[in-house]
């Protein structure tokens, strides 16, 4: 019995360290690096996933598997709590939402260890190590929570973003998303989503990362229709980096 569930502890950490891979490989080849953010330090604090019931964050490989959730779905919130915490608290996952798998390690302590470290006063040592696999979910893929529990983030300041700025964003009629740890298009969904401003050094840094983003979201299918399967480091994603950054300053200079 102890054999199988090592097997399956085994089993399923490689099944997730392979997910994990296989996701991070697909960010670098669409040129993005995942656990780098351009932003400053500031952004890395405000982006780490914790759970929402403890206020513990993830750690180790959770953060890579979280940041992809995030990211992938547009997630603004970085709390997550499992099926049973949601319950716990009133409230309860939408149906139909799909969770996220977080691991933990954990030590098996036999029953005659710990009496024998109970008979002589201190804590049981040895023990067996095994995985934990758990399923969370957003506290955004969730209803009847408490607010202290989903409370929106704050509204961003004002005067960080131009009203200049502000009001060339909205005429594109992009899907523009601020929040996160991450600045993207997303072509698939055809979608940019970059950090808040306040999560930047300089407010101006902000600003080229937007209009590079729209730079990139005119190329989308239904617009200009450019090749940006292109992976990094080839001709077509050099001539994609091109075409964003000739966007991103043409309305910086009407801005200035």
């Amino acid at each position: 019995m102890a054999h199988a569930c090592t097997h399956r502890s085994a089993s399923a950490r490689t099944n997730l360290y392979e997910q994990i891979t296989n996701r991070i490989i697909a960010e670098l080849e669409a040129g993005r690096v995942p656990w780098v953010q351009p932003w400053g330090s500031a952004a890395a604090s405000i982006g780490m996933p914790y759970n929402a019931v403890s206020n513990r964050r993830y750690s180790g490989i959770n953060v890579l598997t979280l940041w992809d959730a995030i990211v992938s779905r547009g997630f603004s919130s970085h709390a997550f709590l499992t099926f049973r915490q949601a319950l716990a608290l009133g409230g309860h996952v939408r149906r139909g939402e799909q969770g996220v798998g977080v691991i933990y390690t954990r030590r098996f302590i036999p029953k005659e260890e710990r009496r024998r470290a109970d008979n002589e006063g201190h804590e049981p040592s040895g023990g067996i190590p095994f995985l934990k696999w758990f399923t969370v979910f957003s506290v955004e893929q969730c209803e009847g929570l408490p607010e202290r529990i989903c409370e929106p983030p704050p509204p961003i300041p004002e005067g960080l973003i131009l009203p200049q700025a502000e009001g060339l964003i909205e005429a594109t009629g992009a899907d523009f998303r601020i929040g996160g740890p991450s600045a993207y298009y997303s072509p698939r969904h055809d979608y940019v989503q970059v950090p808040r401003p306040d999560d930047f050094h300089d407010p101006v840094n902000w600003h080229r990362t937007a209009f590079h983003e729209l730079g990139h979201w005119s190329g989308g299918k239904s617009r200009f229709n450019r090749d940006q399967t292109g992976s990094f480091g080839s001709v077509t994603y050099g001539k994609e980096e091109l075409v964003a950054l000739s966007g991103q300053s043409a309305p910086l200079a009407t801005l200035q």
